[in-house]
């Protein structure tokens, strides 16, 4: 019998948990969530969400519980998801997207007697730009007269950081990172300008409903109040429209940030552009990766070369607006992509219960292969990252590496180094290569055209 690991994040519901066996994800379903898993199956709720791509498909399989058999009611295999994402790591759209593909799920399962007894914006994942819900548990059986209990979590988790992106500033998304279980309302109510105070769907939601919160924090019996509170099935709809409109009503005003033109300002003509970009299809062909990394990819220009090979790729880049325009693209094209925001100086760490409950960005790897292009210089001469900490983290993160190298000589780099002393004498070509050979091997290297910079097809040692 193979090893079961049950996940370290799939601890808080008593209904059931994921685990894995020989590297395929399953989750058991408990007997305490029997009778919510049968109504979803038997009445239909799933087969529709399923045939409209809302939630994550899976088969019942004969499986036998080796983890908890005392609980044990039915194991089933989702579908397999090769990169999970988290909402600290998505562009404005991207989490406006998975808010309302929740809410859409939330309508069709109160038409078919359920409701989702949880909101979290990690119950979301995205198969390439399409986002789907992945937490088959978290539809209940819906009791007449219950407000819905996932109310103020889907505020949290969705609404307060739409809010303060779309008002405040788009950077405002990575404060889901260090509050997991979502943005406290009191908090968003204190950051959000005067002016939201004028849109009703925010006055209601966030800033009333902190006020409610903070009304009955005192009060010892405010769990029995809301537990006794009735609320019309007309009641319940409402609410869920009132929210759906706020969603959709928010948008993502943005200044042009340091990325988000590179394209514009490059130092590359059409003639280098292009040869870059036959450079890189040729690698990938002769590696053929099942799923590429493009560190620094901005807007996707050459994570577009590899979607064109039908490569599924996992676009990360700094710069909010770059992700954002790299989304909006991918979705309009159906593209095999997912853009992402990553600072690689400060990349995703373990966070949650135990530091286990969300993986770092480094451990939802090795990749097949990552690709680093006009990235290496702003890494080791901006941030003063020495070119060995680079080749050991590239090592530690891809079996292969498309790598582009940018020399003193570059007109991008000049520019770096215009308003600061040059302290980074071994920066140059010559002890990158010595450096990298100690991880990788250097398969081939091209000389792009009408450029001074060069592009290093690697395989680790």
């Amino acid at each position: 019998m193979s090893q079961c690991h049950k996940s370290e994040s799939s601890f808080r519901d008593p209904c059931g948990f994921i685990f894995t066996q020989e590297k395929q994800i399953y989750r058991q379903i408990n007997q305490a969530g029997k009778k919510d898993y049968d109504l979803l199956m038997n009445s239909g709720l799933y087969k529709e969400l399923s045939t409209a791509g809302l939630i994550i498909c899976h088969e019942e399989t004969e499986l036998q519980s080796h983890l908890e058999p005392d609980k044990f009611y039915k194991i089933i295999k989702p579908e397999q998801l090769k990169f999970i994402s988290y909402p600290y790591e998505w562009s404005f759209s991207q989490l406006q997207d998975a808010a309302l593909t929740t809410l859409a799920i939330q309508k069709k399962a109160f038409k078919n007697g359920m409701t989702l007894k949880d909101a979290s914006a990690y119950n979301i994942q995205f198969k390439n730009c399409n986002p789907v819900f992945i937490d088959t548990l978290s539809l209940e059986t819906y009791v007449p007269g219950s407000p819905w209990q996932a109310y103020k979590q889907f505020c949290q988790h969705f609404l307060a950081p739409l809010a303060l992106m779309s008002y405040c500033d788009i950077r405002l998304g990575l404060m889901s990172q260090s509050h997991i279980d979502g943005i406290p309302l009191d908090l968003a109510a204190r950051l959000l300008p005067g002016r939201s105070l004028f849109n009703i769907g925010i006055l209601t939601h966030i800033h009333l409903h902190a006020r409610a919160q903070k009304r009955y924090a005192g009060n010892v019996n405010a769990s029995q109040i809301i537990k006794e509170r009735k609320i019309s099935k007309l009641g319940f709809q409402g609410i869920i429209e009132s929210l759906e409109s706020t969603v959709k009503k928010l948008r993502c005003h943005t200044n042009n940030t340091e990325w988000g033109d590179y394209y514009n300002n490059t130092n590359y003509d059409d003639l280098a552009l292009n040869n870059k970009k036959l450079l890189v299809k040729n690698y990938l062909e002769q590696i053929s990766p099942d799923q590429l990394w493009d560190l620094g990819a901005n807007t996707g220009e050459f994570s577009r070369v590899a979607v064109a090979l039908g490569i599924e790729t996992i676009a990360f880049d700094i710069d909010p607006i770059a992700v954002e325009a790299n989304y909006q693209q991918g979705k309009k094209n159906k593209e095999t992509i997912l853009p992402l925001l990553s600072d690689l100086t400060n990349p995703v760490s373990a966070i949650g219960w135990n530091n286990k409950e969300r993986q770092s960005f480094s451990e939802r790897g090795p990749v097949h292969t990552a690709m680093a292009l006009a990235l290496i210089h702003h890494l080791a001469l901006s941030n003063n990252v020495p070119l060995p900490e680079l080749s050991s983290f590239f090592a530690g993160i891809c079996h292969n590496l498309i790598i582009e190298f940018v020399p003193k000589s570059d007109t991008q780099v000049k520019k770096l180094l215009a308003t600061r002393k040059d302290i980074f004498p071994d920066y140059n070509q010559e002890k990158f290569e010595l450096t990298f050979a100690s991880h990788f091997e250097i398969l081939q290297r091209e000389k792009i055209e009408h450029s001074d910079r060069t592009l290093y097809l690697m395989r680790k040692k």
